[in-house]
């Protein structure tokens, strides 16, 4: 890697708070345990498996007896977890009940929704590998190169804090790592079309990088799926990040994806995110942390849903981004809500991408017996 400066990324997860918009009481909604929520999405059973997931953590930690609780509670058993320092850091929970900003919650978020999800498609624990660094870059680097088959990051920031060069750097793991065989997936950001910057309409990086499929959020309940939006009319608030870059270019690979308004002063270049799933905490995940239950959400609630999913496709899918555009019916259109700056529309958008996933379609279409062989795609 180069010597190009660390940036100061965070975690996108946000607890639950129901907000004004949302309905409180008897009709407030519910959240999900993720074996609920992988069967709404039709999520494939009995697959074979056998992916490695690996998860970037810059900070925070687990214990095991909160995996030992919350694998007990929706009767699954506890995935093989194995943590990797790759510049020092390690594995550090907290030892008190946290806040709001504890990233122990996100550790925690990351390694529950992706084993449940691996092992409601497979029926297997599932193995994962915990990247611990301060530098999202190298552990993306390191993953591949320890032969994992699938990456969930759910730290990130806008790309104006990123800069060109970090940004161009984070891509080039990126690609190595598609070209090694490993998908890689990165939440979208939880602060609207602003993604926290300065102006109404920001991307977010990693998930802005063209070799990172980039996982935006909604709102999901039993009868509704819309863009998540805590924070109606404005750009930035509690809500899922999606807009267009202005480091990266349009890829060819993004059919059907629109064109940022013509007066736009913001990024006209690589659309994100590519896809999504819920992640409004209103609606958010069951997860066990410091010794209790808790809801949480937001789009680094995404990232690990999809890597477990696809890590019970197989080994070595590499770069599937094309596919996903290829195959748009094998997603949850999106169509209603919008996330401050730009508006959610039938097929592809920046609010939502392609949509929600159908996982049997997704399964049939990536597993060996489809022979599909994403291997061939150009890495382009």
């Amino acid at each position: 890697m180069s010597n190009a400066p660390r940036v100061p990324c965070h975690p996108y997860f946000k607890l639950r708070r129901l907000t004004p918009h949302i309905q409180i009481g008897p009709l407030a909604p519910a959240p999900w345990n993720v074996p609920n929520l992988c069967a709404a999405y039709k999520w494939p059973t009995g697959l074979a498996g056998g992916g490695i997931i690996a998860i970037v953590e810059l900070g925070g930690g687990w214990v095991q007896s909160d995996m030992d609780q919350y694998f007990k509670s929706i009767n699954q058993p506890v995935p093989q977890i194995t943590d990797v320092s790759v510049d020092g850091t390690k594995n550090s929970p907290n030892q008190s009940t946290g806040s709001n900003s504890d990233p122990d919650y996100e550790v925690a978020l990351d390694i529950q929704v992706s084993a449940a999800a691996y092992y409601a498609a497979t029926g297997k624990a599932a193995t994962i590998r915990m990247y611990w660094s301060q530098d999202i870059a190298s552990a993306v680097q390191k993953a591949a190169n320890d032969g994992c088959d699938v990456c969930s990051i759910s730290w990130g920031a806008d790309e104006s804090t990123w800069g060109t060069e970090a940004a161009d750097e984070m891509e080039s793991a990126a690609t190595t790592a598609t070209a090694l065989g490993m998908v890689v997936f990165a939440a979208s950001g939880d602060n609207n079309s602003s993604d926290g910057g300065s102006t109404p309409a920001n991307v977010d990086a990693p998930s802005s990088c063209p070799h990172v499929v980039g996982c935006g959020g909604t709102y999901k309940t039993s009868t509704v799926e819309t863009v998540w939006n805590d924070s109606p009319g404005q750009t930035n608030g509690e809500g899922t990040g999606g807009g267009y870059s202005t480091i990266f270019p349009t890829q060819s690979f993004q059919i059907g994806v629109p064109k940022p308004p013509t007066n736009s002063p913001y990024g006209k270049g690589r659309m994100v995110p590519d896809v999504s799933a819920d992640a409004d905490p209103n609606t958010g995940y069951d997860v066990f942390v410091h010794g209790s239950t808790t809801v949480v959400g937001g789009t680094s609630a995404v990232a690990p849903l999809y890597a477990g999913l696809f890590a019970a496709f197989g080994k070595k899918l590499g770069f599937v981004t094309p596919s996903l555009y290829q195959n748009q019916p094998d997603f949850n259109d999106i169509t209603s809500g919008g996330n401050g700056y730009y508006n959610a529309a039938v097929g592809p958008d920046p609010c939502t991408g392609l949509g929600s996933p159908i996982g049997n379609k997704l399964a049939a279409l990536f597993t060996p017996a489809s022979g599909h062989n994403p291997n061939a795609q150009i890495q382009t």
